[in-house]
């Protein structure tokens, strides 16, 4: 995302914390659903099993990053004996999000799995001109965003501008990076209340399916430097509008796992 300047002002009330979800008006979920139990409308990747709604994917949303770019396009459908999401990124930016009610995640990790079939070769994350990835997770924490920089309320009330979606206090991202290294934490060029984790790096383990377990609290507190609060949203991306890449990539169930007490 392009920021530019822009003569706006902080709020003098402050946005509600209800009010920091990515999308509005639409059913909160109390845990996230896995593709894995969802029936997919096809056996073969189509058209015609395009997502284009919540609809087959349920408590799942589209979320755009802006109006006028190009969407990646996600299916469910069955892979390698389970059912799985698809993204096809062909120079674009969008993906898919689950609005939570708000969850405390003291004590819970997040399991995932995924597969890259393909890097991003000009793909760069710490720079926000070649700032793409195959496979991210999206975190959305909500928190005060009145104890925030003036430069850091400037750049939500612009990136609302820009794309009609409030951010999140913070969000935190797991990440496929090109050149970055795993476990490196990147901050975002124009929002510093953006951070990435690198847990896949390069071509080593493509087109193989990854299995990542995380502390959410601890890789937050890496961070940002401090606890976070409670968890509202958690969306998949994969992205390639700042490169104009074409790449596909598989996302499995995403869960919260019970941290055991040992």
């Amino acid at each position: 995302m392009l920021m530019t300047s822009c003569a706006l002002t902080p709020k003098e009330n402050t946005t509600s914390l209800e009010n920091q979800r990515p999308i509005q008006d639409v059913p909160l979920e109390p845990e996230i659903r896995k593709f894995s139990q969802m029936i997919s409308k096809s056996l073969e990747i189509s058209d015609q099993s395009e997502i284009s709604s919540n609809e087959g994917v349920e408590g799942w949303y589209l979320w755009s990053l802006a109006p006028h770019k190009k969407k990646t396009k996600y299916y469910l459908h069955h892979y390698q004996g389970k059912n799985v999401i698809h993204a096809d990124a062909q120079s674009s930016a969008s993906g898919l999000i689950v609005p939570l009610k708000a969850k405390d995640i003291t004590g819970f990790d997040l399991q995932w799995t995924w597969k890259a079939l393909k890097n991003i070769a000009l793909a760069d994350n710490t720079q926000g001109h070649v700032d793409d990835a195959p496979l991210r997770i999206v975190l959305g924490f909500e928190g005060d965003k009145s104890t925030l920089s003036l430069k850091d309320q400037l750049a939500f009330d612009l990136a609302k501008l820009i794309s009609g979606h409030e951010l999140p206090y913070a969000t935190l991202m797991y990440i496929w990076s090109e050149k970055n290294g795993a476990e490196e934490v990147i901050t975002n060029k124009h929002i510093s209340r953006i951070k990435s984790i690198v847990v896949d790096s390069g071509g080593q383990g493509l087109g193989e399916w990854r299995v990542h377990r995380r502390s959410i609290e601890a890789d937050f507190k890496k961070a940002y430097g401090e606890n976070p609060g409670k968890l509202i949203a958690i969306g998949i991306m994969t992205d390639t509008d700042n490169t104009n890449d074409a790449v596909q990539a598989k996302y499995g169930d995403i869960e919260f796992q019970r941290r055991s007490n040992r």
